[in-house]
C-alpha cells in the first residue's frame, strides 16, 4: 500500500526556516506594463518540491529560497509576532455599485495590483456603477496575493476568490506567495489563519513575522529569477 501524501502544510520553526509539506513549490515574478504597473502574474520554474523542504525565513540564504543554515548567524529576528485575529475582525469596508471591497491594511505586501498610473481600487470602488471600471476592479483585487484587498457582492456572505492552485511561490525579489488555502503553523503550533492567498516573510525584517509585510522592499531583498 503507498503511503499517502502529506496533507499541504507550511511550519515556522523557531529562529530557522519554514518547513513545506506536501506543496509544489514554483518561482514567480510579476509582469509590468510599459509604465511599470503590475498586470499578471508568470510562473518561470517549477521547482523540485519531493518530501520535506526547508525554505530560507531570514534572507541571508546563499541558495535561495531554500534554507542553507545562515539563520544561525545572520542578525535577525524571527520573532512572530503577526496578529492573532481574523481577516473579518481586522478588514474595512468600502460599499460600491454591485460590489463590496475590503481591506486589511496589515496584510499588504506592496505589490501594486490595486493601482494604476490613474487610478486605484478604493477610487475605482466609488465609480463601480461603470460596469467596466466594476470588472477591472474584480480584476485587481484577485490578483493581490496576500488578500489584504476582497470582493464580494452586496448580497453574498462569502468572497469572491480565484481558483488558485495548491502551491507555494517564491517571489522574484519578494515574499513566499501561499495559494490555495495552504495551512501555516507556527512555531508555537498556533495556526496563521487559513486563506485562500497568503504571503509569508522571506527577506527576515516583517515587522509582522511570519506574515509579509512588504518590508523587503525597503531591505533591498534581492532574490532574481534566474
Amino acid at each position: 500500500m503507498s503511503t499517502p501524501d502529506p496533507a499541504p502544510l507550511v511550519t515556522v520553526l523557531s529562529g530557522g526556516p519554514y518547513v513545506v509539506d506536501g506543496v509544489p513549490l514554483r518561482r514567480k515574478r510579476i509582469v509590468r506594463t510599459e509604465l511599470g504597473e503590475p498586470v499578471a502574474w508568470e510562473t518561470t520554474d517549477h521547482l523540485p518540491s519531493a518530501g520535506s523542504l526547508s525554505l530560507c525565513r531570514c534572507g541571508a540564504s546563499a541558495n535561495k529560497p531554500y534554507c542553507d543554515g545562515s539563520h544561525r548567524t545572520a542578525d535577525w529576528d524571527g520573532t512572530e509576532t503577526a496578529p492573532a485575529t481574523t481577516y473579518d475582525e481586522r478588514a474595512k469596508a468600502y460599499p460600491g455599485t454591485g460590489v463590496v471591497v475590503r481591506d486589511d491594511r496589515g496584510l499588504c505586501q506592496h505589490a501594486g495590483f490595486c493601482a494604476t498610473k490613474v487610478t486605484n481600487a478604493w477610487r475605482m470602488t466609488r465609480a463601480s456603477e461603470d460596469t467596466a471600471v466594476r470588472s477591472q476592479l474584480l480584476a485587481m483585487v484577485e490578483r493581490c496575493p496576500s488578500g489584504a484587498l476582497t470582493a464580494r457582492t452586496p448580497e453574498a456572505a462569502q468572497d469572491l476568490e480565484p481558483d488558485l492552485a495548491v502551491a507555494v511561490s517564491a517571489v522574484e525579489d519578494g515574499p513566499l506567495w501561499l495559494t490555495g488555502g495552504v495551512a501555516v503553523r507556527r512555531s508555537d503550533g498556533a495556526p496563521v489563519e487559513r486563506r485562500n492567498r497568503v504571503v509569508l516573510c522571506r527577506c527576515g525584517a516583517s515587522r509582522s513575522k511570519p506574515l509579509c509585510d512588504g518590508s523587503h522592499t525597503e531591505v533591498g531583498f534581492r532574490d532574481p529569477v534566474r
